[in-house]
């Protein structure tokens, strides 16, 4: 076929290896909104069959979907299709009839013929007398064939006489002249497929042909409809047992189903015709209620013929829940889990933050590393080596390794190390009332700072949006008075079905209470608004007035379900009904139950069904009185037909036990009787001829039982040989004959019984075709039926088609059988005795031979069967034979069966041992090893296995087909959609209303037809993914200008967004459109359902071996995100090239990026995924920017940061404010985590942060500040600062304990010596005391030598100040670029300086301990950092350490030099010009006057006399914070230490050359290279003092700007492994060499800062001026 290349451009993917492309257009109609509508014939075409064969022709078995496509559709979805001008080629209009090479004259003589010859036929047909039909009338039939054979004739054999002729033909008794019509019909249906239809149509629409036709014509005619049907439906319900459905019933299935395809090719042909458009819709409104009601009467006996309303029981529609059929399930539930576990797991988890809390799983490792205690319960959150998802266990320990923590798991009962994003805290077990006091306290921490700093993460809230589209209008109270039209069209079903007096009664009432003017005909009824009170008195006057069979319909139809509980009460007219249901759901519970109990007797059967049973003993009464019986019998064959609950337990009482012989000769002796009437050929046998074949296949069967059997078979098929078909179907012929084998000679009939169900055989095969194509054709008009409701948005009036989809989705009852789900049964030894384990009889066994241990049965199970039950059969008389112990495998290969599925042991008493149920997981093999024997045996005996497979459903194909056409519908629209998108941007605001429309459709779809869950939300992802994620890819995707649609929309929306606060405006009902249609396209989020938890006991689980399925996140957020992203990297970025040098800068660009929050929770919610996408696109923007300029930004963070904090100290209304702004500039600084500008933000807040903590001090926001943005810091230097003043805090203790001991040596010494000069003045001692000084004078000047320093103060007689001691380490305080050495002996006062000394002689006896590696000591140095109180009169004073010395000096002095004092402190000119500043202001208490001879000036105390004020109160003297400039010489410093580490990761990496490093081994090299290479220039040491050394952060910092650059690329399979990638310039600073003497590092330096206090009334002056006291 030249279309299946033509037509290929275009696929649509319907699933894995399945797409589908269109063919052929069918047909062409008119649609309802009046534009034209194209039937697109698509082709499935699956993997690997496309090459295949050597002609274009599609083979009539191929798989294809008719679709119905607009204008739209076909210009964005089938371009072939079109021609020229741009419309759509319509259909080839073909003549119907071509004459060929006949002449006209010619065909006129033949057509003369023709009618001549069936003038004749009938007329011979009608004179036949006898069997035997007379010659003349065969000839005349054959001549008949001949001239049908010819396609010209076609319309002359379409005379309503020829029908007539087929039908008396059919009817004949005469098998030849059956055949002769069998050969016309053929003849005239092998020209094309409508001359077929047409023609099987009319013969089965004619009255009564069931009566008239035989067996033998019945099947030519199904024959014929079986090929007509099959190259339309080639559908397979393989694994499916569909029942066995006899000739009569199949037949009148086969005219419904003809009358309901007729109609609807009617309907949609009746579109095609050009007329008005009040007739056009006068007669598709007449078809349409055609169609439904011959659709409802073809689901009605397609339901009974499948038993589908005795195998369920006909339940109701069990209610959904009301929620979207768009989102998945949560998961929150757990339905494995007890509820007490449940719960009691939630009360131990509950105080402890959960994964989904967090942005990243970092984030939460770091939580779980903080919050984890040994001895704390945790649980398993990922599958992970031998730990599985759901475990729980108890936390040990951990250390630095990977994985690092150590878990004692009960699963495995042993130890096992994971990581921390694994791990889910539960708490301890045992310690709840001291958790709660934990969890009180905590929740007061955390509420006082959450009033503070609110956490900037959000949680995804699982009830937002719950429903994706908006709400449906209100109700009219109008039309919620009526019913609806498909409410009425089902009531209207059963109107229909009355007869003539009862379906006038109910015209009478129906005229009565409308009020109508009218006559009530078919066209007026189709359009009546019936309101609900008189459908409740119809529904009530209904079922005294309909048969039993249409009554069943009624009480299980929707309209009934729905009204009959607002009808009038009444007392039922069919109590005989309800009653025979009640039995018939107690008649499948029995048979349910094993036969425990099974009746002995046909009264106890009776008895056992209740007052129904009464009808077989009255019905035995009457076979067995003497005489003419059909009096008797004939009335019980008629209540049977209404009821045949009875008739069908005396059929299924043949399969109970042999042990009731008396029963089943009494049954077999009624129904032998029951065959000979005619009536009783109509009672359902075949839904009970099973138990025939299953008394006929049981080894037990008594002979004189098995003879009357065979009778009773025998003459019920020869009454209808479409019981020998329902045999055949069941497998009676294998029985039979191994029933002769067994009694030979016994069985009378037996042969005569076989040979007439073996020449059924291809019957056999023509009624199971048949009913496949009925069924798969009634889906496919299902499926038609859908796709139209889901294009016209037309509700679906059809009768009964909520009942035939509950069915299709829940199938059948019957169990899949072992001889279906094993392939081959292998044994470990005596394996000619395998067969017996299948054989179903418990006297049979099969005994191994070999070792103990060593017996095995293999089960190859049939590909898909999962097991429901797996039992095996033993007997307690086998003693030692019996098993055990008893293992069971599964593996996918023979060589594989090494997963232990279940361990079970074996009472001695047992007979039925049950090893597997409900499995969830396929194992190919499944393996049954008996490890152990009772009383010690060698070898086993096993009387059987039996295997239960899953109970077979329609569902699954039903789900494949339903999700195909769907699929396909909305693939196809969502590709006109967006290409109206691409045309028209402005189209997108659209959008928003075309998807609630159709996703408002699905919803209500699945809330009124779809029965479960299940369906629905099978439904709702294939609707989802095949419109939704096309239409978010298409309108996500940049185009030339690199800009999506989407985010074209967005921008706009972000423009507009101060405009929208006004109501009114346009631009708030812009941005309402673009809000509801971002809010539509997130209502999915995909989520990963958590693994339910493996049970711990080997028996304690019934699901063996099955991993829980994971969800797969979809491409929708991700394409969602990445265009969100694109936008704020957009803005962003022009945001920052045209603020970022102004003074503001920080504020705007927090106020820039609130604002973008806010956008992001208005368009998406609060969605976790897209506030990290708001942070990777702001984290974009600045990776674009220069080195300079992002270090710009970083210091300007940082500063802002200082200001915010110190300001905030001031505390009320303006401290909460800056505590709000604080919390915006953390919230935005938070986007330099992870980026190389990290490194430099560090920088610069270590440095901010220094200064603020030596004149401030340390406060509890320090930490709060540090805990937000602690990601921002690479190296934590921040965070190390503030661990070395809690050091410092402890030391300062520990020093003040020393300080103790001091006081009490000295003390004691004082005690001693005063102790001694008594007693030598007691005793009165000879030696002269200038000889004693002698004598001690060495002594005791090397110790006044030693001690002369540290206790300088101890004798001071004034007041001593509180002196603190803050010790600060190099390696995270930046003390090179801020501070400077203080040498105490020559700057501070006697009094200070003793404790200074105090203080170094302690720390020095403290690092008593040899350094690590044999290293140095530390040391301490003294420097000009810190901070004092000094008291001044009144005032106390806070100033710095400087500003303290300087003040100082004027307690002995009146003036003071500024050239002195730079003299004798050494400190630069800047910092003692910066200490002077506040000094000298008009808060200060200095003055600064200038004078020509002194360079700098001089200070004096300022006079009070001259400047009257208050001298009271404190004054805050410190000088200001100060800022760097990132323009200046460190800023370029640092952006040559980048460029140089750029240069040496290429350098080596270019060396390596295709090879590639591990980065773990990249960055030791570079360290390595660092430290003996090249080094950075002096300059750079000079500038950065500290920040020269290169640290791995470093390193990985500089790896990540050139991976960013595209410099260095990673391996595919190995993202570890970095490669060189292109050349880039680098610039290359100049370099020095390290210094060559240079033998190791420099002992490592401690630098201190002091805090002076004093502890009383400040030292004064003997003058009257005011003096400095040191205070603090």
């Amino acid at each position: 076929m030249v279309g299946e290349l033509r037509y290929r451009e275009f696929r649509v993917p319907l699933g894995p290896g399945l797409h589908a492309y269109p063919d052929e257009l069918i047909r062409q109609r008119v649609g309802h909104d009046g534009h034209p509508e194209y039937q697109i014939r698509w082709l499935i075409l699956r993997r690997g069959e496309e090459g295949q064969g050597s002609s274009g022709q599609v083979h009539c078995k191929a798989e294809h979907i008719l679709l119905w496509m607009s204008d739209d559709e076909i210009y964005a979805n089938c371009h072939k299709m079109l021609g020229e001008n741009g419309q759509v080629i319509g259909p080839s209009q073909e003549s119907a009839v071509e004459a060929g090479t006949l002449d006209k004259s010619v065909l006129g003589e033949m057509e003369t013929d023709v009618k001549s010859l069936i003038e004749r036929a009938l007329r011979q047909l009608e004179e036949c007398v006898g069997t035997v039909p007379p010659a003349p009338l065969l000839h005349t039939v054959h001549v008949l064939s001949a001239y049908a054979s010819i396609e010209p004739l076609t319309g002359v054999f379409k005379d309503p006489r020829v029908l007539d002729l087929l039908m008396h033909m059919l009817s004949s008794p005469d098998y030849q002249i059956r055949w002769s019509a069998g050969r016309m019909i053929q003849a005239l249906s092998s020209h094309d497929a409508g001359t077929r239809t047409q023609i099987l149509l009319s013969l089965s629409q004619q009255e009564a042909i069931e009566k008239h036709l035989d067996f033998d014509s019945r099947c030519a005619l199904l024959a014929l409809f079986a090929q007509a049907t099959l190259a339309e439906h080639p559908m397979s319900f393989e694994g499916i047992q569909l029942p066995q459905v006899p000739g009569r019933l199949l037949f009148s299935l086969v005219k419904r189903y003809l009358h309901a395809t007729f109609l609807l090719d009617q309907l949609n042909s009746s579109a095609q015709e050009s007329g008005a458009t009040a007739e056009l819709s006068e007669e598709r409104g007449r078809l349409d209620l055609e169609f439904s009601m011959a659709m409802g009467t073809l689901i009605s006996e397609l339901v009974q013929a499948m038993c589908w309303d005795r195998a369920s029981g006909r339940p109701g529609r069990s209610a959904r829940s009301p929620c979207s059929i768009f989102q998945p399930q949560p998961v929150d539930a757990s339905p494995q889990l007890p509820a007490s576990q449940a719960q009691r797991s939630f009360r131990r988890s509950r105080r402890f933050r959960t994964r989904t809390e967090f942005a990243s799983g970092n984030t939460y490792a770091l939580y779980v590393r903080d919050m984890l205690q040994p001895g704390m319960r945790v649980r398993m959150l990922d599958n992970y080596e031998e730990i599985s998802a759901g475990d729980e266990g108890e936390f040990l320990q951990s250390n630095s390794g990977v994985p690092p923590a150590q878990v004692l798991w009960e699963s495995a009962g042993r130890t096992y190390w994971v990581h921390w994003h694994m791990l889910e805290i539960l708490g301890f077990e045992d310690l709840e009332d001291l958790m709660e006091a934990a969890d009180h306290q905590g929740a007061v921490i955390s509420g006082a700072l959450s009033g503070v700093l609110p956490s900037w993460r959000w949680k995804p809230m699982t009830e937002l949006y719950a429903v994706p589209y908006v709400l449906p209008e209100d109700e009219d109270v109008e039309e919620s008075e009526h019913l609806s039209q498909a409410e009425w069209w089902e009531l209207l079903f059963f109107i229909r079905k009355l007869d003539g007096a009862d379906h006038q009664e109910v015209l009478q009432m129906l005229q009565e209470n409308l009020d109508g003017e009218h006559v009530l005909d078919d066209e007026i009824l189709a359009e009546l608004a019936v309101p609900v009170e008189l459908a409740c008195n119809l529904l009530v006057a209904l079922p005294q007035r309909l048969d039993d069979s249409t009554l069943r319909d009624l009480l299980n139809c929707r309209v009934y379900r729905k009204y009959a509980s607002e009808a009038p009460p009444r007392q039922p007219a069919y109590p005989r009904l309800l009653q025979a249901q009640a039995q018939e759901g107690a008649a499948r519970a029995e048979e349910k139950e094993p036969h425990s109990q099974s009746p002995g007797t046909l009264q106890h059967l009776a008895e056992g069904l209740g007052p129904s049973g009464q009808l077989l003993i009255d019905l035995e009464q009457a076979l067995g009185c003497p005489g003419p019986q059909d009096g008797e019998v004939r009335p019980c064959l008629l209540q049977l037909q209404r009821q045949p609950q009875p008739f069908l337990a005396l059929l299924r009482s043949l399969d109970t036990p042999a042990n009731n012989k008396e029963l089943h000769l009494t049954a077999l002796r009624i129904l032998t009787q029951l065959a000979d009437f005619p009536e009783a050929l109509l009672l359902p046998w075949h839904e009970a001829m099973d138990a025939c074949v299953a008394c006929l296949k049981s080894p037990n069967t008594d002979c004189e039982v098995l003879q009357e059997l065979i009778v009773f078979l025998h003459r019920l098929t020869s009454g209808s040989r479409d019981y020998a078909v329902v045999l055949n179907q069941l497998g009676a012929r294998d029985a039979i004959s191994k029933a002769l084998e067994k009694h030979p000679g016994k069985l009378e009939p037996a042969s005569e019984l076989q040979d007439a169900v073996s020449k059924c055989e291809k019957h056999t095969h023509l009624y199971q075709n048949l009913t496949t194509n009925v069924l798969g054709g009634c889906i496919q008009m299902v499926l038609g039926q859908i796709e139209d409701h889901r294009r016209t948005h037309r509700p679906i009036n059809i009768p009964f088609f909520d009942v035939f989809l509950r069915y299709l989705c829940q199938g059948s009852n019957m169990d899949m059988k072992e001889d279906r789900c094993w392939e081959k049964v292998e044994v470990s030894s005596n394996s000619h005795r395998a067969s017996k384990l299948m054989d179903r009889n418990p006297k049979t066994y099969w005994e191994s031979s070999g070792s103990t241990g060593s017996h095995h049965i293999t089960l190859h199970m049939r590909q898909g069967v999962l097991v429901r039950q797996l039992t095996l059969l033993v007997a307690r008389e086998d003693a030692s034979y019996m098993p055990a112990l008893v293992a069971v495998y599964g593996g996918n290969t023979s060589s594989s069966l090494n997963t232990e599925l279940n361990l079970v042991n074996v009472m001695p008493c047992a007979s039925r041992v049950t090893l597997l149920e409900n499995l969830t997981h396929f194992w190919p093999i499944l393996q049954i090893r008996i490890k152990r024997c009772q009383q010690g045996g060698i070898d086993t005996r096993i009387r059987g296995v039996e295997v239960l497979g899953p109970k077979p459903t329609f569902w699954p194909a039903f789900r494949e087909l339903l999700c195909r056409h769907t699929r396909l519908f909305y693939m196809v629209r969502a590709q006109a959609w967006s290409q109206d998108i691409a045309e028209d941007r402005r189209s997108l605001l659209h959008l928003s209303s075309r998807l609630n429309g159709a996703l408002r459709h699905e919803q209500n779809f699945a809330d009124r037809f779809l029965p479960d869950d299940e369906a629905a939300r099978a439904l709702g992802k294939t609707c989802w993914e095949a419109l939704v994620s096309p239409l978010v890819q298409n309108i996500t995707s940049p185009d030339e200008d690199g800009v999506s649609a989407l985010g074209w929309l967005l921008n706009q929306y972000l423009e507009c967004r101060e405009a929208a606060h006004n109501p009114q405006s346009r631009a708030a009902a812009f941005s309402s459109r673009v809000r509801r249609l971002t809010h539509l396209l997130v209502h999915v989020e995909p989520c990963e359902p958590l693994t339910a938890p493996r049970a711990k006991g080997r028996n304690g689980s019934r699901d063996w071996g099955s991993p829980a399925p994971r969800g797969l996140a979809g491409s929708i957020l991700r394409n969602l995100t990445r265009c969100w992203r694109a936008v704020v990297e957009q803005q962003v970025n022009a945001f920052l090239t045209s603020h970022w040098r102004d003074n503001d800068f920080v504020q705007h660009y927090c106020e820039c990026f609130h604002n973008l929050q806010k956008s992001s929770s208005e368009l998406f919610g609060p969605r976790a995924t897209f506030l990290l996408a708001l942070q990777s696109g702001c984290a974009g923007a600045l990776l674009q920017l220069p080195f300079l300029r992002a270090a710009h930004v970083s210091e300007q963070f940082a500063r802002n940061i200082d200001q915010r904090i110190q300001n905030s100290r001031v505390g009320g209304a303006q401290g909460m404010e800056m505590l709000a702004q604080l919390q915006r500039c953390l919230e935005a600084a938070l986007v330099f985590s992870g980026l190389e500008v990290a490194t430099t933000f560090e920088h610069y807040y270590q440095h901010y942060m220094a200064e603020r903590l030596l004149s401030l001090g340390p406060s509890w926001l320090e930490g709060a500040v540090l805990e937000q943005i602690g990601l921002c810091f690479p190296n934590r230097l921040p965070q190390l600062m503030l661990r070395s003043l809690r050091t410092s805090e402890e030391l300062q203790r520990q020093f003040h304990v020393y300080q103790l001991q001091q006081l009490d040596e000295e003390l004691l010494k004082l005690e001693d010596t005063e102790r001694k000069l008594q007693v030598g003045q007691e005793t009165g001692g000879q030696e002269p005391e200038h000889e004693q000084e002698d004598r001690k004078a060495p002594a005791a000047a090397a110790a006044a030598e030693e001690e002369e320093e540290e206790n300088e103060d101890f004798y001071y007689e004034g007041v001593m100040p509180k002196v603190s001691v803050l010790v600060l380490s190099p390696r995270c305080w930046p003390v090179n670029s801020i501070c400077h050495i203080l040498n105490p002996k020559t700057c501070l006062p006697s009094y200070l300086r003793g404790t200074v000394n105090q203080y170094s002689n302690f720390y020095h006896k403290s690092q008593t301990q040899p350094a690590a590696e044999g290293g140095p000591h530390r040391r301490l140095e003294w420097t000009w950092l810190g901070r004092a109180e000094l008291q001044f009169g009144d005032q106390t004073l806070h100033v710095s350490t400087v500003q303290m010395w300087l003040l100082l000096n004027f307690n002995h002095l009146k003036v003071v030099s500024v050239e002195s004092l730079l003299a004798h402190s050494g400190l630069p000119s800047h910092l003692l010009h910066r200490a002077i500043g506040p000094l000298t202001s008009t808060r200060g208490p200095l003055e600064l006057r200038e004078q020509e001879d002194i360079p700098g000036g001089v200070l004096k105390v300022r006079d009070t006399a001259e400047e009257p004020r208050p001298r009271w109160g404190s004054v805050w003297l410190v000088p200001p914070q100060t800022y760097l400039e990132v323009e200046n010489e460190e800023g370029r410093s640092l952006e040559k230490k980048r460029n140089l580490l750029n240069c040496l990761v290429v350098r080596i990496l270019k060396a390596h050359g295709d090879e590639g490093l591990h980065i773990d081994r990249l960055v030791c090299l570079v360290l390595e290279a660092w430290q003996k290479g090249p080094c950075p220039p002096r300059g750079l040491i000079s500038s950065l003092g500290k920040s020269a050394t290169c640290s791995s952060t470093d390193v990985l910092s500089s790896i990540l700007h050139l991976l960013g650059k595209g410099t260095l690329r990673r391996h595919d399979t190995r993202p570890q492994v970095l490669f060189y990638a292109v050349p880039v310039t680098i610039v290359e600073p100049h370099t020095e060499s390290l210094s060559p003497g240079s033998l190791g590092p420099n002992p490592p330096l401690t630098f201190h800062t002091l805090q002076i206090r004093s502890r009383g009334v400040p030292y004064a002056s003997c003058t009257g001026t005011h003096s400095f006291s040191t205070f603090r």
